[in-house]
């Protein structure tokens, strides 16, 4: 792309080129090391220095385009739940029947002298029972899911 003459040098590359050379001249970047050139060797009674990739840096340039928007983690289905016993069932029907006898003994004002003891004893047995089937160990199976506490 050509501008008019007089915008600017018709040569960029030697404007550039004579900036960077009045620059080097002032002292300017002489600080800086040249990270081209090969290090010194060290002497041999210090340690050796490190390589240049250690594991605080990479090898590898990271492309920060790269858009994992449709990879993501997706979950396995869940086994379904296992089918209830019993006395499970008992024991969850004797707590529902406890709560509810308690709540229906005050709105339909019954007798509070035998629905009340007969309410907890309903809550205190399908608490019971839940409590004493309840399994101490995993199900025996022919895998191994890792970790038992």
């Amino acid at each position: 792309m050509k501008g008019r003459p007089g915008d600017g040098p018709e040569d960029v590359d030697a404007a550039f080129a004579q900036i960077v050379a009045d620059l080097e001249r002032e002292g300017v970047g002489r600080d800086i090391p040249d990270l081209d050139r090969a290090a010194p060797e060290p002497p041999p009674d210090t340690p050796a220095a490190l390589p240049a990739s250690t594991w605080r840096t990479h090898d590898t340039e990271i492309d920060w385009s790269n858009d994992n928007n449709d990879e993501h983690y997706e979950p396995p289905e869940p086994p379904p739940l296992p089918r209830l016993r019993p006395m499970t069932v008992i024991a969850i029907a004797l707590m529902i029947a406890g709560v509810a006898l308690l709540t229906l003994s005050s709105i339909l004002n019954w007798d509070a002298r035998i629905t009340t003891p007969t309410a907890l004893v309903g809550l205190a047995a399908g608490i019971a029972l839940l409590l004493l089937r309840a399994r101490k160990s995993p199900p025996p199976s022919d895998d191994d899911n890792g970790a038992q506490v």
